[in-house]
């Protein structure tokens, strides 16, 4: 049995650890409902040294050498490698996932330090030529200042990490504000960083009641720029905070993913690999595939063999071996799974498998699989955000095109076929940020990560990464000089 003992919980405000003498709330453990630890919470005074903090750290770090931010994550980078097996033993205790799953995000983030400590060396700017050899026009990049950032539970090493590089390697300082349910792996990166050498005041960390956060910080003049992980509905409540204030953001909200196989694909391939894909984290995945349209010829072997796959998923608590599935991160996830299926089934809809919570103790959903269901289940309206699957057939690849495009969701979707023309007409087709053909191969460090309608705006990730912490200015200097 392992004996690390959870990471205790704090605020990191211009490089202070803060917990004394504030209001707390507790971390759970999702597959035994046990307290883990006790996290404090912003005071208004933690709120406003914050911003003071970030204000005054970003006055030195904006004129950084690129080559000092690059050492920083570089050596951040390293430490996380050096430190992976505790970081994620922590993430599967407080977000629920299994132990394998925690340590991958953990050394794959490492990956995106690695990217960004790379890219933020190349943030060039360019010189135009100019219609009078007298003047000199050039376009700068330069840090857009303080920065506010709010980060989901579902992968919260990883969605952070980006965010912070993006950030700190733009030469802006910020203020991130983790998720309440799963804090250790932020926690873990402002450790890290601060090991690094990041400056005091580059960084700051802040917990508490989220509305309360976001207005104040959103709000405040120092504030410049907005980044948000999360559901559309709360990412919309943001965005049209900031818009009042004319804060630059980036939004990177909820997904519905489509999966589209077509006969001509290696249907047993492909019901496999998806299968897999569904139960990652869960189900609690922005891009996780949820809705399965499959081309009429195909339909019955790809349920049959769907099906199969994700009812013998081993699901229970994280830490043990060989578990698939871990619980989901809180309750009301699973209280979300089981409105969705009795909706589906009051209507029609059948359950292949699962379709209920396991046990009474923790937040343990069966894989669910339904199908036969008509067009107004809410599960084909609504992203489920957990580990429900709806099957459902198609005739042509017009239709398809129609079902997958239907929602305003536009993250990712994903095709499976045999054919490369109508691989190339699929991807032209779908209205979606990323599109995925005969693979999963997304959110990788050098790819640009984002969506479009509701699914948000912006991006992170690639060469691209870095374009929602920057202003363009542009510079032209006439020299009154003789022709």
């Amino acid at each position: 049995m392992n004996t690390q003992a959870y990471t205790p919980l704090a605020l990191f405000i211009d490089g202070q650890w803060l917990s004394e003498h504030r209001a707390t709330e507790s971390v759970l453990d999702p597959a035994s409902g046990t307290e883990l630890g006790r996290l404090p919470h912003a005071t208004d005074q933690d709120l406003e040294n914050a911003l003071c903090s970030a204000e005054r750290a970003y006055k030195h770090w904006r004129n950084s050498s690129p080559m000092l931010r690059s050492d920083v994550l570089r050596k951040f980078a390293t430490l996380i490698r050096e430190q992976a097996p505790a970081i994620a033993l922590d993430i599967s205790r407080d977000q629920g996932k299994p132990l394998a799953e925690a340590l991958g995000e953990v050394r794959f983030a490492a990956e995106h330090a690695e990217w960004h400590a790379e890219e933020c060396r190349r943030l060039y700017g360019r010189i135009i030529p100019a219609r009078d050899t007298r003047v000199r026009q050039s376009v700068m990049l330069e840090p857009v200042g303080v920065c506010a950032a709010f980060t989901p539970w579902n992968f919260p090493f990883s969605q952070a990490l980006r965010k912070v590089c993006a950030a700190l390697g733009a030469g802006c300082t910020l203020i991130l504000k983790g998720p309440e349910d799963t804090p250790s792996a932020i926690m873990a990166i402002a450790r890290l960083l601060q090991e690094a050498g990041l400056p005091d005041g580059c960084l700051n960390l802040l917990w508490g009641e989220p509305a309360r956060i976001s207005r104040a910080l959103i709000s405040d003049p120092r504030v410049s720029k907005v980044s948000f992980t999360g559901s559309v509905s709360v990412g919309k409540q943001i965005a049209a905070l900031a818009g009042l204030h004319m804060k630059r953001c980036t939004m990177e909200l909820g997904g519905h993913a489509p999966v589209l196989v077509f006969a001509d694909a290696d249907i047993d391939a492909a019901a496999d690999a998806l299968a897999a894909n569904k139960l990652r984290n869960a189900g609690q995945v922005c891009v996780s595939p949820s809705r399965f349209y499959v081309q009429r010829a195909a339909h019955e072997r790809f349920l049959e063999r769907f099906v199969a796959r994700i009812a013998q998923a081993r699901v229970g608590n994280g830490l043990q071996e060989n578990v698939d599935m871990g619980p989901l991160c809180h309750g009301r996830r699973v209280l979300a799974m089981e409105e969705l299926v009795a909706d589906a089934r009051s209507l029609g809809a059948q359950i292949a498998c699962g379709g209920e919570r396991i046990g009474q103790t923790g937040n343990f959903f069966a894989p669910t699989v339904i199908h036969d269901a008509p067009q107004h289940i809410r599960l084909l309206r609504e992203e489920p955000f957990g580990p429900l699957a709806v099957v459902a057939a198609f005739d042509d690849f017009n239709q398809a095109i129609e079902l997958a495009n239907a929602l305003p969701y536009g993250l990712a979707s994903y095709v499976f076929t045999a054919s490369s023309a109508q691989a190339q007409h699929a991807s032209r087709s779908l209205a979606a940020g990323m599109v995925s053909i005969n693979h999963f191969g997304l959110a990788l460090p050098e790819t640009p990560f984002g969506g479009i309608k509701d699914s948000g705006y912006g991006s992170e990730g690639g060469s691209e990464t870095f374009a929602g912490y920057l202003n363009t200015k542009f510079v032209t200097h006439f020299e009154n000089l003789p022709l």
